[in-house]
């Protein structure tokens, strides 16, 4: 039996590191561990992040304290960030393109300025005869290719009782095909790095469409409500979430816990619209109480594919304990259909009179409003609801939109040490509250374990450890000790890659003096610990919803590991790593703020860019990182450790180059030629 090794943490200066510090025992290994399942991980931390919703909302005025900050957080999270949503907003443009005159209303054909050169079509059905301003609805359309000509027959029935009815196109489908499908289906995973969602411009055109309707004379503005189904279901709670005009608001299939998707796999049928960035861990629960205490509907489809019965009832249990502390838990309703991902009629037939009732201040039974009329007679033509005749407008950006929503910031000009101490410390701070804030509040115990060891392979020994690195994780660590084990000597941590041949780490660190130590280190996902290829799509779309990737959680592993590495006198520590490793030992070092080396091979030039539409392959992306820096700019922010690279420098790292130059420690940034010998750091 091993001897037993009593070690103490020594704590590192930065806050991200004093995370991790404990008292440490390395320990003989038992039996075969069982941990190591990232499905089963994302399905614990989704449950969390739903069951943990409105925790420690017990009172009105617990809730009025924190309303006002998670409303800041969910229009972030909608990357709302860049447009003008308090004020300033340019004008709308509004073009009449025709009119249709039906018995008892007519449809305006017409489409506004979103943004300058961001258009949306629709059409605006007025009823007959409109004497004075009249209650609007705003209809959001669904995952349906035909958009405003398929749900043509829910805007007329508002029309024929007296509503004015706006429905607005989707920038996916209808008469302008964008993308929402970016991660879903284009391997464009790079817009969680970008803080982007397709969602946020749907919000944005809606938010818009407000205003358009509160232009109108036909229209009272303090009377407004939006309604819709399935992608327009989540958007009837985005919009009377963001924007308070909204006085009553009725989603169909539009919304379920985290916990489900992520745990029955639901999400795999969802659009990358269906769920915000989610920086800050949120559910549709925290959404919903931003709604309250307006009236909401909730009209749910028992058999839904994409959204289980049993969790919308949760949502909606959930949600209902903020509207009961306003006083209003008659506001609140959830009305539960047969069938699958549809309406009903009973669910129609509910919309209309709860809109009457909120909206017009009438009570009329539901039974007796007459449910839409979809014959082919009454429908009108996809040709005759057009409304570019000749195209969208010259300059249209709805299918380019994904590039330029999110404002990417250039790298900065910095000219003394003073400038880039306060640039670091900006990214630093940015990148631990909406990149890395999912990392555990406080990390579990290493509960460290000699897993092996031989007096073959190094000179002094190998050791294979492992260690908890995070709830559901046990990593391992094979080191090469090149130095005697009981004197400080440096450890330069190699990170293996997914997918990477035998001795290919080896060979990446070959040519580093013996006066280190070698650590090869398998972050999760990798090796012993690897999912296979066919579910890394699922992966990095659930990984995402639940406020990580998997970059930002192997980011956390080496962290981690850096740490247990102190135990063991690495009073100096290195990384190492090539190819798309190189994106998560930059971002472990910088958190770190204590690595004194790294040595890069082939890393990627940048994170904005994409990837394998199936989602196998390199998986770089980090919520929001690009809003603040690159991964170019990092080399530069780890001043003053040695940075090498084996092989060119990538042209996109010249900024870092250049830094290192302007403050004073050129030579510390350096190029390593395959095959000149040996070389120290």
């Amino acid at each position: 039996m091993f001897r037993i090794l009593s070690f103490l943490l020594i704590c590192s200066v930065s806050s991200v590191s004093s995370l991790f510090a404990q008292t440490l025992a390395v320990q003989t290994a038992p039996a075969f561990d069982q941990s190591n399942n990232i499905r089963l991980y994302l399905s614990r931390v989704a449950g969390e992040i739903s069951d943990d919703a409105l925790a420690g909302i017990n009172t009105l005025e617990d809730w009025r304290k924190c309303r006002q900050q998670r409303l800041a957080e969910f229009t972030e999270m909608m990357g709302l960030d860049d447009v003008p949503l308090n004020g300033g907003r340019p004008p709308l443009n509004v073009k009449i393109v025709g009119t249709l005159q039906k018995e008892g209303y007519r449809i305006e054909k017409l489409f506004y300025e979103s943004l300058p050169d961001l258009y949306v079509p629709a059409n605006l059905y007025i009823p007959e005869g409109v004497s004075g301003p009249r209650p609007a609805i705003l209809y959001v359309c669904g995952h349906a290719r035909t958009q405003k000509v398929h749900y043509q027959a829910h805007a007329r029935q508002f029309a024929k009782l007296g509503f004015v009815c706006l429905i607005i196109e989707t920038i996916q489908w209808g008469e302008v095909w964008g993308e929402h499908w970016g991660c879903y289906a284009n391997g464009w995973f790079h817009w969680v790095s970008r803080g982007y969602t397709p969602g946020g411009v749907e919000l944005w055109n809606a938010i818009r469409g407000l205003d358009l309707l509160c232009e109108r004379k036909e229209v009272d503005p303090e009377k407004l409500g939006v309604t819709g189904i399935s992608g327009g279901g989540a958007q009837t709670w985005y919009i009377a979430a963001a924007d308070p005009r909204i006085k009553a608001a009725a989603s169909v299939c539009g919304a379920s816990t985290l916990k489900a998707h992520v745990q029955t796999r639901t999400i795999d049928g969802h659009c990358d619209c269906m769920m915000p960035i989610n920086t800050y861990q949120r559910d549709f629960h925290d959404i919903g109480a931003l709604i309250a205490p307006r009236p909401l509907l909730i009209a749910q489809a028992d058999r839904d594919g994409l959204n289980t019965i049993e969790s919308v009832r949760e949502l909606y249990k959930a949600v209902s304990h903020v509207y009961d502390l306003y006083g209003a838990g008659e506001n609140l309703s959830l009305v539960e259909t047969p069938g699958g991902h549809s309406y009903h009629k009973i669910s129609r037939q509910k919309i209309f009179s709860f809109f009457i009732r909120h909206l017009m201040q009438k009570d009329v039974p539901y039974a007796s409003i007459e449910d839409i009329d979809e014959s082919d007679s009454s429908q009108a033509s996809e040709d005759a609801l057009r409304v570019y005749l000749n195209g969208p407008p010259e300059g249209d950006r709805t299918k380019t939109i994904q590039d330029s929503f999110i404002r990417l910031p250039r790298p900065p000009q910095l000219s003394n040490r003073e400038e880039f101490t306060v640039y670091r410390d900006k990214v630093i701070r940015f990148l631990k509250a909406r990149t890395f804030g999912a990392f555990p509040d406080t990390a579990p115990p290493f509960d460290a374990r000699t897993e092996f060891r031989t007096s073959d392979d190094a000179a002094y020994g190998r050791t294979f450890y492992s260690f908890v690195s995070e709830k559901d994780w046990r990593l391992k660590i094979d080191i090469r000790w090149r130095n005697r084990q009981n004197e400080k000597n440096p450890i330069m941590i190699v990170l293996k890659g997914p997918g990477e041949k035998r001795f290919e780490s080896e060979e990446l660190i070959s040519g580093l003096d013996s006066s280190w130590n070698i650590a090869f280190f398998e972050a999760r996902g990798i090796g012993e610990t690897g999912w296979t290829p066919e579910l890394q799509w699922h992966v990095r779309r659930a990984s995402a919803w639940t406020g990580r990737t998997v970059a930002s959680m192997r980011v956390y592993d080496v962290l981690r590991c850096i740490q247990f590495l102190k135990t063991l006198n690495g009073e100096k520590i290195g990384v190492a790593a090539q190819g798309e490793m190189a994106v998560i030992a930059l971002y472990a070092a910088l958190l770190d703020g204590n690595c004194n080396a790294l040595i890069l091979k082939a890393p990627p030039s940048t994170q904005n860019a994409p990837g394998d539409p199936d989602g196998r392959g390199e998986a770089l992306e980090m919520l929001n990182c690009l809003r603040i820096t690159g991964i170019n700019e990092i080399p530069a922010l780890l001043f003053p450790a040695t940075i090498a690279f084996i092989g060119d420098i990538p042209e996109s790292y010249e900024w870092s180059q250049r830094v290192y130059s302007m403050l004073g420690v050129k030579s510390a940034f350096r190029v390593i030629q395959k095959g000149t010998g040996p070389y120290s750091l």
